[in-house]
């Protein structure tokens, strides 16, 4: 299989924020009005029927970054490089879950990487709770007001989509119980869940299984050669971690043959696909991470080395992609069943 950098370009501009407890202040712009989510042209994606009983609420990862230091700190909702980015992560990541449920993506404001990256720790908290989160809440409510029509629904994230949807979770499912009663799970794939965030919000519970509904879902993956600390989006948190081949918490191996296939790059072109026997996963408990040992550290390097050699941030979706759409099968159905 033949992969180029410019086939990933999409997944090569992450989002990591490290502290989502602290509660100091940082210096983020004075609030806009939210976007106005009753204007079609602010949805990335908005089916024009739902045949499934299903819903599917995205929110793509980082998809654009400043080009010069004069530029904001967030992006405009029309931004068209963000539109770009974001198309291409829906089509390799909320494809895998197309076939279970109806797709409701928002466009939101994103905040640059560099500038978020460059605060101290504490004051990223802040930065992600202002315009993306405002964006992001407004534009739930309002699919749940005029577009959910009391359907159950899934919640999908990745990277900065995670570190929104945390926000979400938190705030809006406290605030809203009887809507948080029809999630059937979230996916919250690329930004760590610890054990402090759990315990510190008493109406989410993590997964302990592949079929319970209600729950958080959640990895980040890396190769075995990455040492504590050295995970840029982990930092020195310890992440809960479910494994999505095997869908245990422990460290049972997952092989390649027990996975039901990757999305990736098959041919020059940058045509995506399934590719059977690539990605394997087991459960570093120490590290709090999920690793993946059978695929080249340096040929992955190559398409998404923006966070490090064996940091596997870009392929948390692509490498199990097919598992993830079985899974959300199999939550759905236990859901509906009860």
């Amino acid at each position: 299989m033949k992969i180029t950098l410019r086939q990933l370009v999409p997944f090569l501009v992450t989002f990591c924020l490290i502290s989502l407890f602290s509660c100091e202040k940082s210096e983020i712009p004075e609030q806009e009005s939210v976007t106005d989510y009753s204007k079609s042209e602010y949805w990335l994606s908005l089916p024009a029927a739902c045949t499934k009983d299903v819903d599917i609420f995205y929110l793509y990862p980082a998809s654009w970054h400043k080009k010069d230091s004069s530029e904001a700190n967030f992006c405009a909702i029309d931004n068209p490089d963000m539109h770009q980015g974001s198309k291409k992560a829906f089509d390799v990541e909320a494809t895998a879950f197309e076939t279970v449920g109806n797709i409701f993506a928002p466009f939101y404001r994103q905040a640059d990487a560099g500038y978020v990256l460059n605060l101290p720790e504490g004051q990223r908290w802040n930065v992600i709770d202002s315009i993306p989160a405002k964006d992001v809440t407004a534009a739930f409510d309002y699919y749940i007001k005029h577009y959910n029509n009391n359907k159950p629904f899934i919640l999908v994230g990745h990277s900065e989509g995670a570190n929104v949807l945390l926000l979400l979770l938190k705030n809006y499912m406290h605030d809203n119980p009887d809507i948080y009663s029809r999630m059937i799970c979230a996916y919250v794939i690329g930004y760590p869940i610890t054990a402090e965030f759990i315990n510190a919000n008493p109406h989410l519970k993590f997964a302990e299984g592949a079929d319970d509904t209600g729950v958080i879902i959640s990895y980040n993956t890396q190769s075995p050669s990455v040492v504590a600390g050295a995970n840029l989006v982990m930092g020195n948190q310890i992440g809960l971690v479910i494994n999505p081949i095997n869908w245990k918490k422990d460290e049972t191996l997952a092989t390649v043959s027990e996975s039901l296939g990757s999305y990736m790059p098959i041919d020059s072109l940058g045509n995506f696909g399934k590719v059977l026997g690539f990605a394997d996963a087991i459960i570093n408990l120490n590290k709090g991470v999920l690793e993946c040992s059978s695929v080249n550290d340096s040929a992955m390097f190559k398409i998404s080395g923006a966070l490090g050699l064996g940091v596997y941030h870009s392929f948390d979706i692509s490498f199990y992609y097919y598992n993830l759409r079985e899974n959300a099968e199999m939550r759905i159905n236990n859901f509906l069943g009860n």
